[in-house]
């Protein structure tokens, strides 16, 4: 209970929703179908606030738990005061649990460790009270070990700066003044090589830390990882050192000052540094893995290009393009290579135009989809001059992201679907493929390796891939899945499947013929109700003779679905009362909306609402830009400081955050998305560092 009212706090909803959620989790059901099909449970939450509470109540039962464990250990010391036990109980963070349990926590032996033992901790005491005669005092304190008044005066002195290294109150005042006013400086290592000048603006770089953007402190990390960087912090260490002094009334203390100068400089400040550079970090990969997720996101919805026939073009220099043409259902029907771009000789680049032409009238390819990776830009010239050349009108090219085809090229997965083919004819066949329906297509890829991200290599894994996992599940049943064309790594997504029964699906439509009914999924092996119940709503079978087995209506409300079509027909149902008619059927009102939805659009496909990607007949060079020009261009990537948009020249235009918009833009995805088609203008060039900045805002008329 105390876990779900924290939770509703944060996340601003009812405690009734979050009990009610974990407690729909707690009997197995997924985000996709609770989100779907029991609206009126939570209150129509969507799936980033299910995950969100889930995620929050793993975290705060964790912190629970660590504090239980910490507790018993400080009582079975003897040392549990209510004080303490109330401060653990009300810490929030991990990490203040950690500070508040350091004093008491095993350690290994210490100078400290090693004076207590000795008797030293009362001179220690009268060192703090500034006892007068705490030189001469310290010579009762002579034994084997501290041979001297000098020696025992110093392990008196490691006892205090132990001690006040380890108060939590005071760690958490500096760790607070380092967040706020201190600066992270770095500059340009000696003797580094940094070959393409990337970490340029750092080379002498400083800036306050409570100011810095998350992109700047991965930027900071990746050049420091790379043994380019030297980064530092800069503290007001003469403001800390006085705050610490008043703190004990130690000004005129020589021994007290000499303690704190030790513990605030050889332990705090670093420990609060090591501290701040990972919470930065971590803030940082927080932002970095949503940006990711959001424009994978944004990647899967773009629309699909049904029924054409697309020929995959995977460019090369001088091993050849492998092409690969994929019927309207992709299926494989050719795969060949061309030699259309130098080194290649002038008869052979000749002999690559004839064959392309004969290759597009032979199978009646409609597009063509090149890869982005080397040779792209001169192998979309050699296309645009094939089609100007034999005047094909009604035969377009697209630019395709190839992040990961290779991945997949070499997978388990694509040696299983075609074993006599090269890891390149593979490839060229996934960029045919990606073109026609993203969505089936880039989740056989590990989402990490799709590049429509910002740094996503130096970010932790487990949380990468935990996130992007999310997403792919989120979009997959958002759309919903044909059952009896699906592979398995798209059914593997479905909610309530897992590889296992994705492959145990497609062994019995391979044995028995496809599926007729949402009902006959039952008899596939090992899919038991529970999995039945989750993935039903999310497959479609648009052969089945009931027209609700292709609709995200669920089976559990088909009786609800056929009264509604006994009291109206079709045409009517927009102009339905609804809270009038759910209660008549005994339904709630989200669930009979999402049923009219449905029975009005059945078999819609929720990408056809976003943009198709870009089609082109011809190639713009970038010697053809002017400052001004207004062009359209595809949104290839978008990331903390702007989007990166390609308008059919070799490099991708950066529009930067303050250009997406007349008015100000904090987050850019708010502006602009992956995979949409926006109108640009050229706002600065420079060609020979192959720079293109653009701008979203048109430009005034002087």
């Amino acid at each position: 209970m105390e876990n779900s009212k924290k939770i509703a706090g944060l996340l601003n909803i009812k405690i009734a929703q979050v009990n009610k959620v974990l407690e729909l989790t707690a009997e197995g059901n997924t985000v996709p179908f609770i989100a779907r099909y029991r609206k009126e449970m939570t209150g129509s939450l969507d799936e980033v606030q299910i995950k969100a509470i889930i995620d929050e109540n793993e975290t705060l039962t964790k912190l629970s738990e660590r504090k239980t464990a910490v507790l018993t250990k400080i009582e079975e010391l003897g040392k549990l005061s209510d004080s303490l036990r109330a401060q653990i109980e009300a810490a929030e963070k991990l990490s203040e649990v950690e500070d508040l349990y350091l004093p008491y926590k095993e350690k290994r032996r210490t100078k400290a460790t090693i004076a207590k033992e000795n008797g030293l901790f009362p001179l220690a005491q009268l060192i703090v009270k500034n006892a007068a005669d705490v030189e001469q005092q310290a010579e009762k304190f002579v034994n084997e070990t501290f041979d001297s008044a000098v020696k025992t005066l110093q392990g008196a002195v490691d006892i205090l700066s132990e001690a006040i290294s380890e108060d939590a109150r005071l760690r958490s005042w500096l760790l607070g003044e380092l967040r706020t006013n201190s600066f992270l400086t770095s500059t340009f290592k000696d003797g580094a090589i940094d070959e393409k000048q990337v970490f340029q603006m750092y080379y002498d770089f400083s800036e306050k830390i409570s100011f810095m953007p998350n992109h700047r402190v991965l930027a900071l990390n990746r050049g420091e990882k790379l043994g380019i960087l030297s980064v530092k912090f800069e503290n007001n260490e003469e403001k800390i050192l006085r705050y610490f002094a008043a703190r004990f009334a130690a000004q005129n203390n020589s021994y007290m000052l000499i303690a704190i100068k030790d513990a605030v400089k050889k332990k705090l400040i670093p420990a609060m540094e090591r501290a701040v550079r990972a919470e930065l970090t971590e803030k940082a990969e927080l932002s970095a893995i949503e940006v990711f997720g959001e424009n994978l996101k944004n990647l899967l919805l773009v629309a699909p290009l049904k029924g054409r026939v697309v020929m995959g073009f995977d460019p090369a220099y001088r091993t050849g393009a492998k092409l690969a043409i994929v019927d309207a259902t992709g299926k494989l029907l050719k795969t060949t290579v061309i030699y259309p771009v130098k080194p290649a000789n002038a008869e052979k680049i000749a002999q690559a135009k004839k064959d392309l032409a004969q290759l597009i009238r032979e199978f009646g390819v409609n597009m063509i989809a090149i890869g982005n990776g080397t040779a792209s830009r001169e192998s979309e010239s050699f296309v645009a001059e094939v089609l100007k050349e034999n005047q094909f009108s009604d035969v377009y090219y697209v630019i395709v992201s190839e992040s990961g085809a290779s991945v997949y090229s070499a997978s388990e997965l694509a040696r299983a679907e075609f074993p006599e083919l090269t890891v390149e004819k593979r490839s060229a066949i996934s960029i045919a493929r990606r073109l026609q329906d993203p969505l089936a297509e880039l989740v056989k890829i590990e989402p990490k390796a799709i590049g429509v991200g910002q740094y996503q290599h130096d970010v932790s894994e487990k949380k990468l891939t935990e996130n992007l996992d999310f997403v792919v599940e989120t979009v997959v049943n958002q759309v919903g899945v044909n059952v009896n064309t699906a592979s398995p790594s798209l059914l593997s997504h479905v909610a309530g499947l897992n590889k296992t029964l994705a492959q145990n699906v497609v062994a019995y439509r391979e044995e028995n013929g496809a599926l007729k009914t949402r009902a006959e999924l039952k008899k596939v092996p090992r899919l038991g109700a529970k999995a039945f119940e989750q993935a039903a709503g999310f497959l479609r079978i648009p052969e089945s003779k009931n027209f609700l087995d292709n609709t995200g209506v669920h089976p559990e409300s088909y009786q609800v679905a056929e009264q509604l079509l006994a009291m109206t027909d079709l045409a009517e149902l927009s102009g339905l009362d609804v809270p009038a008619t759910a209660a008549q059927l005994d339904v709630g009102v989200e669930t009979l909306t999402d049923i009219i939805a449905d029975l009005q659009k059945p078999g819609r496909d929720l990408r056809d609402n976003f943009d198709a990607p870009m089609l082109r007949q011809d190639v713009l060079s970038a010697s053809d830009l002017r400052v001004g020009q207004k062009l359209e261009g595809v949104v290839r990537n978008v990331v903390d400081f702007g989007a990166f948009v390609d308008i059919g020249v070799k490099h991708d235009g950066l529009v930067h955050i303050s250009d997406l918009s007349k008015n100000f833009v904090k987050n850019p995805n708010d502006a602009v998305a992956v995979g949409q088609i926006v109108t640009v203008w050229v706002k600065t060039l420079d060609l020979q560092r192959d720079k293109i900045n653009l701008t979203l805002v048109e430009p005034r008329e002087k």
